[in-house]
């Protein structure tokens, strides 16, 4: 059986919102709510979190949650994430946003999926159907292509595909994706990825996954209807913050 572990970056000194992982929500800090809802995932063994700043340490202390810190110098998630791949034994390496305190287990386990059914397989992601014009041509809001197989054939900021014909009363459907950043990697995979130059596309579209379809790896990507939010603004903060007390008050 392979051992998955699931891995929350948690970078202390975000641009936008600075030290956000440990603001509080409903008396706990934000990344405390990211790791009780992904080890709520029936396909994980291991949940941690992983950050750059001894704060964070100490603030999941009481809680009893294992947070390791790595070096303060990496780029990306992904090489922080690899970091840990290389400390920590793990067969699938989940990469859990730190800042996404509202993570639906299930949408962790159904990336999950696809690597222990494909051996073959070296990564797997999640989309969400979009329906929103304002959030199809928001190019904060990542889109994905996929083809029959549901393998990603790309990832824009651009809205995608484009509606030649967007007047035509003949033009068939289309549907819009919304990728959602949530990532489950096969441990030898993450090391290699880590380790690519990057790439003319990814550094264009500031994406860091087309590093990987521009290598050449397949990316199998799966459906959720869960839409999470990651958390960059006050304002994201206040809205998490009422999801959370309507929760308290429906239970």
């Amino acid at each position: 059986m392979s051992k998955v572990l699931a891995v929350i970056p948690a970078r202390y000194g975000s641009t936008r919102l600075p030290g956000k992982v440990l603001a509080d929500l409903a008396g706990k800090p934000l990344v405390w709510h990211v790791h009780a809802r992904a080890s709520r995932a029936k396909l994980v063994d291991e949940t941690l979190v992983a950050t750059d700043d001894s704060r964070v340490v100490e603030a999941l202390r009481p809680y009893g949650v294992r947070a390791l810190l790595t070096r303060a110098d990496h780029a990306t998630g992904t090489d922080r994430l690899a970091e840990v791949a290389r400390r920590c034994p793990g067969d699938i390496i989940v990469n859990v946003q730190g800042d996404e305190p509202l993570i639906d287990p299930d949408t962790i386990d159904g990336a999950i999926r696809p690597l222990l059914a494909d051996p073959t397989l070296p990564m797997a992601t999640v989309r969400h159907r979009l329906r929103d014009t304002d959030r199809i041509a928001d190019p904060n809001v990542v889109k994905v292509v996929c083809d029959a197989r549901e393998r990603a054939l790309y990832f824009s900021r651009s809205p995608i595909p484009h509606l030649r014909d967007a007047e035509s009363p003949n033009r068939p459907p289309v549907t819009y994706w919304q990728h959602v950043g949530l990532y489950a990697y096969r441990r030898e995979f993450l090391l290699q990825f880590a380790s690519l130059p990057q790439t003319e596309l990814e550094q264009v579209e500031k994406l860091e996954q087309l590093r990987a379809l521009e290598h050449g790896f397949p990316i199998a990507v799966v459906e959720t209807e869960h839409q999470s939010l990651g958390v960059d603004t006050f304002a994201d903060l206040q809205w998490v913050r009422q999801q959370l007390a309507r929760y308290d008050e429906a239970a």
